[in-house]
């Protein structure tokens, strides 16, 4: 029989993210039937579970894989990026058409946001402040777009910088609109896993003239450790079809205008 083709490493990545959302939907589960789920070897299903326990993704423990609470799948860029890539693009594309030329624009390190590189490309003069390497990296080939990336505590599984260094600088900048993302969303409230990330977020919202929520359907209704406040923080929300009706519900009792986008169409 000819020997079954290796698969490249971004294969094996979109594997092993697949087999995290799995046992993370699942809270636990017998490791052998990880493996028939997925029509892998033993051997091979614990090298993917060594990998994702090695990053702090999940838990082996005794045959079986135990998935942390409070989101970890979603705390990991690796992770993130790769998951509902047509919605985030079609949100940044309804954001995209809210941005004036010339604006000063703060962008947080939410892979919703990657999408919106190649759009900010088409918008003359912009100056774009950010604290994602990832984001900036991808704006590198924006001619006219002017990027700035804060510096501070790299935070490798964000692919992003946090600290006091990122925090005094937002402070002695003003900007005309911020652009972020949130872990989770539940009854209009906003959650992160770390505090840290939260007090960046806070400092960009203070030094914007306006701001702008962008959220899939899978952050809403979900929760994390630490609550930063609510939909109210921002002047509009942009998500999907996706989203439960009683999510979208409690953000509109709140008085914030959110618009719902289509997808796929």
């Amino acid at each position: 029989m000819p020997a079954r083709a290796r698969l490249s490493q971004a294969a094996v990545e979109e594997r092993r993210q697949d087999v995290l959302r799995y046992v993370a939907e699942r809270g636990e589960i017998r490791i052998d039937d990880l493996a028939a789920h997925f029509g892998l070897s033993l051997m091979t299903m614990h090298r993917d579970l060594d990998d994702l326990a090695g990053r702090g993704l999940l838990r082996k423990e005794r045959g079986r894989a135990v998935a942390f609470p409070a989101l970890t799948m979603e705390t990991a860029t690796r992770f993130r990026e790769g998951a509902n890539r047509e919605v985030k693009a079609a949100l940044c594309a309804a954001a995209a058409e809210r941005i004036r030329p010339g604006s000063t624009l703060l962008i947080d390190d939410s892979t919703t946001l990657y999408p919106l590189a190649g759009l900010l490309a088409e918008i003359d003069g912009l100056t774009v402040v950010t604290n994602s390497v990832g984001l900036a990296q991808r704006l590198s080939g924006a001619s006219g777009t002017d990027v700035t990336l804060l510096g501070g505590r790299y935070q490798g599984d964000f692919n992003s910088c946090t600290g006091r260094e990122v925090t005094r600088a937002l402070s002695r900048i003003h900007a005309d609109l911020a652009l972020m993302s949130a872990t989770a969303v539940h009854g209009g409230r906003l959650f992160h896993p770390l505090p840290e990330f939260v007090k960046v977020k806070e400092a960009m919202l203070a030094a914007a003239a306006s701001s702008l929520l962008l959220a899939d359907h899978a952050k809403f209704g979900k929760t994390a450790t630490y609550c930063y406040g609510d939909a109210t923080l921002y002047d509009a929300v942009l998500t999907d079809t996706g989203t439960d009706e009683r999510e979208t519900a409690a953000v509109r009792e709140l008085g914030v205008p959110l618009t719902v986008v289509p997808v796929g169409l």
